[in-house]
């Protein structure tokens, strides 16, 4: 009978990703055995192999599979998941844990202003975050890397912004996130808060920001300028 293999990934698929990711695998393909694996994991050849399959069904690893072993290495996917662990383990060490992201600033599609002026927004941005945001947001396209780091965010506390509706539709939820924003200048701009809406238009190559200010006046920004973005709990 064929063994069908759960996607589901656990602490047990995480920890054999870790020791992937410490041999090598997410610098290229690093070449394994089963029974290797399995004699470091204390557990069973078959274990070993199901862990590995769970793993390149979530996306987490690509194999290959040789006559003598297999080739494997930790995809995009497998790094985030990796840095979301390493960010939740920050936050039960370290005092303030930040995520750092790097971009460029871009022209958006013009929704935000219409959206953060909204009352069913607006009302809970000012009982939130203590101000009424500029209408509109600034949009920074992310570096390769910073897309990656990104999804560390998820392990940092948010701000909840409840959805809420009209006579006329439904408005989704959203959450916020302390930001500072420092130029390739060094102007740094600390009043900042990172908008994840839940229903939106951009991909995790994208960042939103909303400030009490127009940012771009404030920092003196324009679409290609160099931004450094510091998100937090703060």
């Amino acid at each position: 009978m064929h063994e069908t293999v759960s996607t589901t990934v656990g602490h047990d698929e995480l920890a054999v990703l870790k020791l992937l990711a410490l041999d090598g695998g997410l610098e290229g393909d690093l070449k394994i055995s089963c029974s290797a694996l399995a004699d470091r994991l204390e557990a069973s050849n078959q274990t070993a192999s199901r862990r590995l399959q769970r793993l390149e069904s979530a996306g987490y690893l690509e194999r290959d599979t040789v006559a003598d072993g297999q080739w494997v290495v930790v995809t995009d996917a497998g790094e985030g998941a990796l840095r979301t662990e390493y960010e939740e383990y920050k936050r039960l060490f370290e005092a303030d844990p930040e995520v750092e992201l790097e971009g460029v600033v871009t022209s958006g599609m013009g929704e935000g202003r219409h959206y953060i002026s909204l009352p069913g927004y607006s009302r809970q941005f000012s009982d939130r975050l203590g101000y009424e945001p500029f209408p509109g947001t600034l949009n920074v396209d992310l570096q390769d890397e910073s897309m990656r780091r990104r999804r560390a965010m998820a392990s940092l506390e948010s701000i909840p912004i409840d959805g809420w509706e009209n006579d006329e539709r439904t408005y989704g939820p959203a959450v916020c996130h302390p930001a500072t924003v420092e130029t390739a200048d060094g102007d740094v701009y600390e009043t900042a808060h990172a908008i994840a809406p839940e229903r939106t238009h951009h991909d995790e190559d994208q960042l939103e920001l909303i400030a009490p200010a127009k940012l771009r006046d404030e920092l003196d920004l324009e679409d290609g300028d160099h931004v450094t973005i510091t998100v937090g709990d703060r």
